[in-house]
Order: C-alpha cells, then structure tokens, then sequence
C-alpha cells in the first residue's frame, strides 16, 4: 500500500505484523521531512491511493518481522523500523527507495515506540525500551549518547503487582519539545507521562487513571507544533480517545471521542493523523474537525 500526504507526498506504510496503527501512521514522512510540502498541506485535503510494498526485504527474508514497535524518517529520507522478534529484529533501516541499509548498532529490541529528533545538537534516535524499562538517545549511525535509567523515574509513579509487590515501567512511547524536553508515556502500566529536561534529568509527571485524566493505556504520544505554545497530543487507547494536553501536564481537552482504539499519531502542516487499530487513520484540521479517514 502507498498514501498520499495533502500535498501529494508519498508515504511509505511499512505493513508488518502487530501494530497497524503504528505503521499506518509513522512513517512520519509526516514530521517535517518533507518541508517543502508543508505550505500546501494547509490547502488541500489529504488524499490516498494504494500502491505496492515500498519496501525491499534483504535477501533470505521474506517478512519484516514483528513490528510492535515504532516508524521514523530522518530528514536524509532514511526510515527507521523497530523490530521486537524476527531475523533482523532491533531497528532496521532503508533507503527513501525502500532499500534495506543496514540494522542499527546497539540498538535494543524493545523499541516499542521511538521517534527521530532533529535539534540544536543535531539530529538523533530517541526510544524508551518496552522491557527494560530505560530511555536511550542514539546517533542515526548506532552509538548510544545518553541513557536515562528506569529508577529516575520515582517509585510512585511505578505500577506495583498486587501479588508480588515488585515494580514495574511499561513505557511505550515519547516525544521531544522544541527545547529539548523528553517525554515519555508508561501506557502500558500506570498511563502517566513522564517528563526529563535536554540533559536526562527527570522533571515531573502527569495524568495516569484518576480524574481529570482518566487514561486508559495512553498508548503514544506527540509533541503538536501547530500551536504555539507546542502541545501534546496522546492517544488514550481503551478510552478511544485523543486528548490535548500542556507542556506542564494540564489537560486541555478532547480532539475525539469516538475513535477505533487510536494508537498513534503525526502532524502534518495543519493537519492531526491519527492510526486506529482496527484498520483507519482519521486526518483532523486544527479545529479538531475530521477532514478525511483513510
């Protein structure tokens, strides 16, 4: 399959097993690689046809493998897969033409969500890992420039298992601000978001499942530049939802509430993509206004 963006970009969906909406969605072609498009995707509508697999396996491989994981570009065009179980899995990486490069050194296998960041200090890979429940930032060729360790977080923001006791993080997603903050979301455990300055250093948190947040696995979330100040968006999955939220934390309010498990979402222009699970992206204007499902 291939989409178009608004401005008539081709997006390379990457389709693997797992995590539809991720896929659908993160081939963020969408976030400013391509800025020359970014004018005209505040004039048109998003459109789409299909289109064949963009993607050529390396020889010996005929799937890509489980891709419960993450999609990134980086501002070369190079695309970046997080594999969690397969011959080639860590994060494999291919050319703009879909060629397959290379793997990435060092990276882990538990991306469940990353993204690529570009930055006053350059341009680098930033990914909270599923397992281990830590926050790398890597250089595009591999090496591992900052780890943020699990236990910077504080205990109480972990969730405990009623019958062991023992802690534990489920991170699954993250975001960097304009100025360099990280922020990751535990939505597979206490649906908090967890805040760390340019340096690693932890700074806050917020939401989780008690009011006003109400989080039901907020699964992904995205740093929204079309506001100024710069919001968040999140993906409250099980609530079938998207929500906004501050940079510090207070809920602004709902994009949608009728969504098909939204797991994940990009920015384009004015536009919001959402991915669903159940096989849809929906495109929203900066009014919160469906323009297209895909």
């Amino acid at each position: 399959m291939q989409t178009s963006s608004p401005a008539g970009v081709r997006l390379a969906p990457l389709l693997a097993a797992g995590s539809v909406a991720t896929i659908a969605i993160a081939f963020v072609l969408l976030n400013g690689t391509r800025q020359s498009a970014v004018a005209e995707a505040k004039a048109a509508p998003p459109t789409w046809s299909p289109g064949p697999d963009p993607l050529k396996l390396p020889q010996g491989m005929n799937e890509l493998g489980n891709q419960h994981g993450d999609v990134a570009v980086s501002s070369k065009g190079d695309i970046y897969v997080s594999l969690m179980q397969g011959l080639r899995s860590g994060v494999q990486v291919y050319s703009a033409d879909g060629t397959y490069l290379r793997n990435l050194p060092n990276a882990p296998t538990d991306f469940h969500g990353f993204v690529i960041h570009r930055g006053s200090d350059g341009e680098f890979l930033y990914g909270p890992q599923l397992g281990a429940g830590k926050i790398l930032k890597m250089t595009l060729e591999g090496e591992v420039v900052m780890t943020i360790p699990g236990d910077a977080i504080p205990q109480k923001y972990w969730n405990v298992n009623p019958k062991t006791k023992q802690a534990a993080l489920r991170l699954t997603g993250c975001d960097v601000a304009p100025n360099g903050d990280i922020y990751v979301t535990d939505g597979y455990a206490t649906d908090y978001v967890h805040r760390f300055n340019a340096k690693g250093e932890y700074l806050a948190s917020f939401g989780g499942k008690a009011a006003p947040y109400n989080f039901k696995t907020l699964h992904k979330i995205a740093v929204d530049t079309r506001f100024d100040p710069p919001r968040i968006v999140g993906t409250d999955r099980a609530n079938n939802r998207v929500v906004h939220f501050s940079l510090e934390g207070e809920l602004l309010g709902e994009i949608a509430t009728d969504l098909l498990m939204p797991a994940a979402v990009a920015t384009f222009g004015d536009y919001l993509a959402v991915g669903e699970i159940k096989g849809r992206i929906t495109i929203f204007d900066k009014a919160n206004q469906v323009v297209a499902r895909l």
